[in-house]
């Protein structure tokens, strides 16, 4: 079964978190129990040495005889500290003995040791340890002391012992929760942008190019895909409204030479009007606007599928202009427009048909956007990694709005224009592909009614 990617991301991460918090605390646990035993086994070698000093002072050399008064304080006080004493003169004579003093209580205190430890699964049993009571270097007797060992637990280490593991239980469980809010938190924070940009791709595969996802996260990662959903969408609303566009466009540029070739077959036909030489030369006209409409599509398709095929050879830009420019300056000098050509040698690899097109496209547009009395300025020279051609106009310009759109297919600046005067607007489009398929590119700069100059770099 397929699960979301929030509950991979919650389970990933809850598990991460459990293992290392129980890896913690089963360390933690370890050393701090070993630390423990390990302060308690030398607190019972402190604690023996300490009675043996004790006692060891309590022989009066003088009189010869024991403080029992005091041995019988620090037994008893031993006692209840789990240490059972006896002892013994040099002669072996039993001074002081805790277990014929009180056997009753001596069994009981052993009993609760044990039953501590055995509690708190702790191995081990009482151990008797013979050591020499000294008094100013002379030995004056011995004592024996039994107690659990390696080490054993009062009822405070007890005590402790349960609070420590209390607490660790409930640190850990403290832990575990923390970790599951944390875990979903987390997780939310990074699928909740995935699944909007999952949904806004839904939408988007349905149609739906307007729709746009805010950008709520501070993660690059995420950051860049909500960018790209956005990006996505932006450019597929703008291909959709170029589609509706071009459609339309087609739609008109097919419509008007068969309409008025539609019209006037029909009156030919029905005696309306006597089939002329004027008139069939009119419908023959009508019927070549069609043939070139075709023509420019075929040659834009050969070139934006990639089926253009270039013919790179070492080219002269400064001579593909020279010999397409006398052309469009004796149609510039009908209106009156001065044309005016400088540059140098510009030497690049191209296919010199297709660029002598492109050149002949852009000065196309300059003479035809261009009014009377205007100029048209082209240029040519090199940079250090490209042959720059520049057209300027000081023509009608195109407004700021439209310039992303100038180089899409049957795009026109001017809506009311026709295609005697305006062209299909299939000229930019196949200059950008044709540019672009030499690695170069094509820029336009432009404001309102005040020209255009358009820049092609080709690489050296």
């Amino acid at each position: 079964m397929r699960r979301s990617l929030r509950t991979q991301l919650s389970l990933t991460i809850l598990t991460v978190l459990l293992l290392v918090i129980g890896l913690i605390s089963i360390f933690a646990n370890f050393v701090i129990n070993r630390q423990f035993e390990s302060y308690l086994a030398e607190q019972e070698t402190a604690r023996s040495e300490n009675i043996v000093s004790d006692l060891g002072g309590q022989w009066n050399a003088m009189t010869k005889t024991w403080n029992k008064e005091y041995i019988h304080a620090v037994g008893m006080y031993s006692l209840y500290d789990g240490y059972i004493l006896k002892i013994l003169d040099n002669n072996h004579q039993v001074i002081w003995d805790a277990e014929n003093h009180d056997m009753t209580l001596c069994s009981q205190i052993m009993s609760d040791i044990i039953a501590r430890m055995e509690k708190a699964k702790k191995s081990g049993d009482f151990d008797s340890h013979t050591f020499d009571l000294v008094q100013s270097g002379q030995k004056t007797g011995s004592v024996i002391i039994s107690y659990y060992g390696p080490y054993f637990y009062s009822e405070s280490d007890f005590r402790f012992i349960n609070a420590m593991n209390t607490f660790l239980i409930c640190i850990g469980l403290a832990a575990f929760a923390v970790s599951i809010i944390t875990g979903l938190l987390l997780a939310r924070r990074i699928t909740r942008p995935v699944s909007r940009a999952a949904e806004a791709a839904k939408r988007i595969s349905k149609g739906d190019y307007a729709v746009r996802i805010k950008n709520e996260t501070n993660t690059r990662e995420l950051e860049d895909l909500i960018s790209a959903i956005n990006h996505l969408s932006a450019a597929l609303e703008d291909q959709e409204k170029l589609r509706q566009q071009l459609t339309a466009d087609v739609a008109h540029e097919l419509r008007t030479p068969l309409t008025s070739v539609g019209s006037h077959l029909e009156a030919m036909i029905e005696g309306i009007w006597e089939p002329t030489t004027q008139r069939l030369q009119s419908c023959r006209e009508e019927v070549l606007r069609l043939g070139s409409i075709v023509s420019d599509l075929e040659q834009l398709a050969r070139v934006e599928y990639q089926n253009l095929r270039l013919n790179l050879v070492l080219t002269d830009v400064w001579e593909v202009v020279q010999s397409v420019a006398p052309t469009w300056e004796a149609e510039a000098r009908k209106q009156n427009i001065r044309f005016s050509v400088s540059g140098s040698k510009a030497v690049v690899p191209a296919d010199k048909d297709r660029l002598a097109q492109v050149v002949m496209n852009l000065l196309s547009n300059a003479v035809k956007y261009t009014p009377e009395n205007g100029e048209i300025d082209v240029s040519i020279f090199t940079t250090e990694q490209s042959a720059v051609l520049e057209v300027r106009d000081s023509g009608i310009g195109i407004p700021e709005d439209e310039l992303p759109f100038i180089f899409e297919r049957f795009y026109r600046t001017d809506k009311s224009r026709n295609r005697k005067s305006g062209g299909a607007g299939i000229g930019l489009a196949i200059a950008k592909s044709i540019v672009t398929a030499h690695g170069g590119t094509i820029t336009v700069e432009s404001k309102n009614g005040r020209g255009s100059k358009f820049t092609v770099k080709l690489p050296g």
